[in-house]
């Protein structure tokens, strides 16, 4: 447990000090968080002993030994990504009865949708960037999973995945799709010979390489009964093992296309080794999506509808 301290009430400027505080542990340091904060390792020295003195508590250790976290710092990064979150909430909260958006939106994709034609998602969130200029746009690449849950846990705000299983917290709205096809890489056996000659009992007898989390590649890779020798979480990942020349594997049609070219990769059987994959939107159903989220879902929608 915290110690008792004299800690009544919060104020911008405690805000700031654990801002700073927790972009120094995200860091690992404070010289590494100098280039993070734009302000010079001294200074930010300096903020963390004012919230030592401010909460009564010692939260770090820093020095020649390296930095790392108390146990009481570790309890107060808890309590201070709990109270920015808060924060956060509130301050969506009040922008939704603002008319002016403005805030924060979390958002997640899986993997290669820059390179896919169908996808539209930048041109809808440049549309949204020009009818909200005051919101701040968080994007990351997640594996399905963690996108499903974080949209479901509040963590998220609105995921983009493939459609396959799907649960009873969240709301899909399907805008896009890919083609996938087997592939194999240079000094693989079936690199160099005739594709029609490769039986599907040498397929499933091949050293296949898979996405690991619920997925349609999951379920496609059951269902033709391949012999899963490696897994992975992203397509990237994916498109290495294959073209090691040890592993078979599907991949985007755009996203191999480039592999293709360089002759590193060739598609194994594409008359029967492929499959579409569907991408929606995903947010969770309650609470419901804040109005941000709402107007940007829209955007994607749109984007896609036109094309």
């Amino acid at each position: 447990m915290l110690k008792k301290s004299l800690v009544t009430r919060i104020a911008d400027a405690d805000l700031r000090l654990l801002r700073i505080f927790k972009t120094v542990v995200e860091s690992g340091g404070l010289s590494a968080a100098e280039t993070e904060l734009n302000i010079g390792r001294s200074t930010i020295s300096k903020h963390i002993s004012d919230l030592e003195t401010r909460l009564e508590l010692k939260l770090c250790n820093r020095g020649p030994a390296g930095f790392s976290l108390t146990e009481d710092g570790a309890q107060v990064l808890q309590a201070t990504e709990d109270l920015l979150a808060a924060v956060s909430r509130f301050r969506v909260e009040v922008n939704e009865i603002k008319e002016n958006l403005a805030g924060t939106v979390r958002v997640a994709l899986f993997d290669q949708c820059a390179s896919n034609p169908e996808s539209h998602l930048a041109r809808a969130i440049g549309r949204f960037k020009d009818l909200a200029p005051a919101v701040q746009v968080e994007l990351s690449l997640e594996p399905p999973n963690v996108i499903e849950s974080q949209v479901i846990e509040g963590q998220l705000d609105l995921g983009i995945i493939p459609l396959n299983r799907t649960s009873e917290s969240l709301d899909y709205i399907p805008i896009y799709g890919e083609h996938m096809y087997m592939y194999c890489g240079i000094g693989h056996p079936f690199f160099g010979v005739d594709q029609s000659k490769i039986s599907m009992e040498e397929v499933r007898d091949s050293n296949y390489a898979g996405i690991s989390v619920n997925s349609p590649n999951l379920l496609i890779g059951q269902r033709l009964k391949l012999r899963r020798e490696a897994t992975v979480q992203s397509e990237q990942a994916l498109a290495i093992l294959i073209m090691s020349g040890r592993y078979i594997g599907f991949l985007p049609d755009h996203l191999a296309q480039t592999f293709l070219d360089r002759r590193l990769m060739r598609a194994v059987k594409a008359d029967k080794l492929h499959y579409r994959t569907q991408f929606a939107i995903i947010t969770r159903k309650r609470p419901e999506p804040n109005r941000i989220t709402r107007v940007l879902r829209e955007m994607f929608v749109r984007a896609h509808s036109a094309a």
